[in-house]
């Protein structure tokens, strides 16, 4: 779970540096590629939330 939320902290922190990047420069390449993290973030985090979800249904004894 740490590394979970280490990649989380490591992912916004991209996206950060890539938003001010964008600003300071004015290279949209900056602002797509923080669109592009986020999107892989919120994609990767609905599959780890749907996999907890998954193992807790399973653990459930019937």
């Amino acid at each position: 779970m740490w590394l979970l939320r280490l990649l989380a902290v490591i992912l916004v922190i991209a996206i950060g540096v890539s938003l001010l990047l964008s600003a300071l420069t004015g290279n949209r390449y900056y602002l797509q590629l923080s669109w592009r993290l986020f999107r892989y973030g919120i994609v990767f985090a609905l599959l780890v939330f749907a996999l907890m979800f998954v193992e807790r249904l399973a653990i459930i004894p019937v």
